[in-house]
């Protein structure tokens, strides 16, 4: 039956004895499947063979451990410049989907692992959609995250499947589904347990000749005339609340193409193909392109050291200390938690809980997560530590102190972390027997949100300790980024001037929330204010004297006062603002006709000091540089990063 397969090097084809047709893809010279233009082109000869001669089924199914699909093959998105060109490829793409869609025999998706973008596009396709539900299974249409949307075909079926208001919300997040949560959604069909087999499963749905389920008269509905216009106008709102359309423009389109073409299917392809064209070579999709490069090489970063750590020992617990703790715990690793008195354990381990709900999906999972978080006011968790982090309050002689009473308990292969904010491990080494041990592992807060590591390291840190270090980020699911120890390391050296420059503005009279409109018109997710209270204004007031500034310095003489009678922003409920809920209770600022002036003043300290890292060599290159500001900072991720930036305009450091 092979003979009449043509040749591939993608896919692998066979018909077995009941006449099912088996397509198993399998990129060469690739550890993870997508769907580049020559995976796209096999599959259609595919198709034409399985046209001339129907099986009795097609089954489509991974060759990788690493899952299914993972999307298109980002690589080739930089090929293109003209979106008409883009525009042309996607219809080609269309054809060969539709070739598949109407196939005269069952067709069954069969998906373990990763099956998102265009994988899970190409699911879409099939008469039957089946998951292994495995913990890496991931179901979902990421594509607004590259600053498109999903260009084949995703947005006509996946409405058509689930409705439109559950598929807007599907493909406006990006979320990644578990697959028992797309179950419960219908973007599958059927679950295949842990013990269960795949294959075993799709021959089964051949034989029965399954189809997916019928979407519910609601889901019905809402792809009507009026239900479009109801949902598109609250859709767009939703995704105003959290996105300018000018920064990114595609969640925008995406739900404008489906209000005016939801009802029409040819017409709704081709308007996916023009739409999808045009955003894949704006500026915009090339900056998220960029941040998704970038992420990659900080978890490549994460892969090079052969380490396991399985219990880690946090001292201090502290907000900072007592999350880091629970974000390891959740992460599967055993921790201990350190302080002086239980009593100052307790509030750690109430936060805990509520983090340990949020992500553990059953009672035994939580108290699995909850048996791995255990107090330990005197310490013995010292001794059987992988890693032992740091976290009491930013003072260089108790520092010092506690580094001198432990280093004789810890194991020799052990790492020895600070989650200092802005000290120089130099400093903080001189009272070690071995100072080539100390690392730093400075998180940022709030530790369970921000994805980012400094890995912080001197003249004479030992490099394995680093690699060490790194590789323990990887575990932990955070992105490491190694840095040269100097004050402020890299994220706060550059946040500082940026938020003193916003503080200065406010002592000159301006409006905070001013200020902060300011910084957003740039593209940067929060304002300066909002910040430094969320940060904290201790730590904002440490960091300003680690780096320098003295007490006749008007922005420490400002955050002076706000420590000392306890304001010290969201974790207190006031700072610059009163917070409430988590959340700041601001007014609407007044429409600013200086608002590109303001931005350009707050910026350009900002990206001046990312010159000056750059030039001091904090970290190994620019493109790390960018990375960890990125994701540190949360800098415009649609411009690509604060280096990449300053190169693409030739700017002065003038913001636009």
């Amino acid at each position: 039956m092979n003979k009449t397969a043509p040749e591939l090097r993608h896919w692998r084809f066979s018909r077995d004895g009941d006449d099912i047709a088996w397509l198993t893809i399998d990129c060469e010279g690739e550890s993870t499947n997508t769907l580049g233009e020559a995976v796209i082109t096999e599959l259609r000869d595919v198709l034409v063979t399985l046209e001339a001669s129907l099986p009795r089924g097609l089954v489509i199914m991974s060759g990788k451990a690493s899952g299914f699909i993972a999307g298109a093959d980002i690589r080739e998105f930089e090929r293109y410049t003209d979106a008409q060109v883009v525009s042309e490829r996607i219809r080609e793409g269309h054809q060969v989907f539709a070739q598949l869609e109407r196939l005269e025999c069952p067709t069954i998706a069969a998906v373990s692992g990763f099956c998102l973008g265009g994988g899970y596009e190409l699911a879409l396709c099939c008469d039957y959609i089946i998951a292994h539900d495995m913990p890496d299974t991931r179901i979902g249409l990421p594509e607004v995250k590259l600053g498109i949307f999903p260009g084949l075909g995703g947005t006509v079926r996946l409405p058509e499947r689930i409705g439109g208001l559950k598929a807007l919300e599907a493909m406006l997040t990006g979320r990644l589904y578990r697959a028992g949560q797309a179950r419960a959604r219908g973007m599958i069909d059927e679950l295949v347990g842990r013990h269960g087999t795949l294959r075993w499963s799709a021959r089964r749905a051949v034989m029965q000749k399954r189809t997916a389920r019928k979407p519910s008269i609601t889901a019905r509905l809402g792809n009507t005339v009026p239900a479009r216009q109801l949902l598109a106008q609250v859709m767009r709102k939703q995704t105003s609340a959290k996105a300018n359309p000018e920064h990114y423009p595609a969640p925008f389109k995406l739900i404008e193409n489906w209000r005016v073409h939801g009802g029409d299917r040819k017409a709704l392809f081709e308007a996916e193909a023009v739409a999808v064209g045009q955003l894949m070579v704006s500026p915009q999709a090339a900056g998220l392109r960029r941040v998704f490069n970038l992420m990659e090489q900080l978890k490549g970063l994460g892969k090079q050291a052969d380490f396991k750590c399985r219990r880690v020992h946090v001292i201090g617990a502290g907000v900072m200390g007592g999350d880091i703790a629970a974000w390891c715990a959740s992460q599967g690793m055993e921790v201990t938690l350190q302080d002086r008195e239980m009593k100052y354990i307790e509030p750690a381990i109430k936060r805990a809980r509520k983090l340990f709900s949020r992500r553990a999906r059953t009672r035994p999972a939580m108290d699995a997560v909850m048996a791995r978080f255990t107090p330990d006011v005197d310490g013995q968790g010292v001794a059987r530590a992988d890693v032992v982090i740091e976290a009491i309050f930013e003072n260089v002689e108790a520092k010092q102190a506690l580094f001198s009473r432990i280093e004789p308990m810890m194991r020799p292969d052990a790492v020895l972390a600070t989650n200092t904010s802005a000290i120089p491990l130099e400093t903080l080494a001189t009272v070690l027997q071995r100072p080539d041990r100390l690392i730093g592992l400075h998180f940022f807060n709030p530790v369970a949100k921000m994805p980012l590591v400094e890995v912080v390291h001197g003249e004479g840190t030992d490099k394995e300790m680093v690699e060490r270090g790194n590789a323990f980020c990887g575990q932990i699911n955070r992105f490491p980024l190694p840095v040269r120890s100097s004050p402020g390391f890299l994220v706060n050296r550059v946040l500082a001037p940026y938020m003193n420059e916003a503080m200065e503005m406010v002592i000159e009279g301006v409006d905070k929330e001013i200020v902060d409109a300011a910084a957003l018109h740039f593209g940067m997710p929060m304002g300066p204010i909002e910040l430094v209270d969320t940060v904290g204004l201790d730590v904002g007031l440490s960091v300003a004297r680690n780096l320098g500034a003295g007490s006749d310095h008007p922005v420490v003489g400002m955050l002076e006062k706000f420590v000392e009678r306890g304001d010290l922003g969201k974790k207190t409920g006031a700072g610059f603002y009163k917070w409430s809920k988590g959340k700041p209770v601001r007014q609407d600022p007044q429409s600013d006709p200086d608002i590109e002036r303001r931005a350009r003043r707050l910026l350009k300290p900002f990206l001046d000091e990312c010159r000056a890292c750059s030039r001091d060599g904090i970290v190994d290159n620019d493109d790390l540089l960018d990375a960890g500001i990125i994701f540190g900072t949360g800098f415009a991720p649609f411009k690509g990063g604060p280096m990449h930036y300053l190169a693409s305009h030739n700017s002065s450091g003038a913001a636009s």
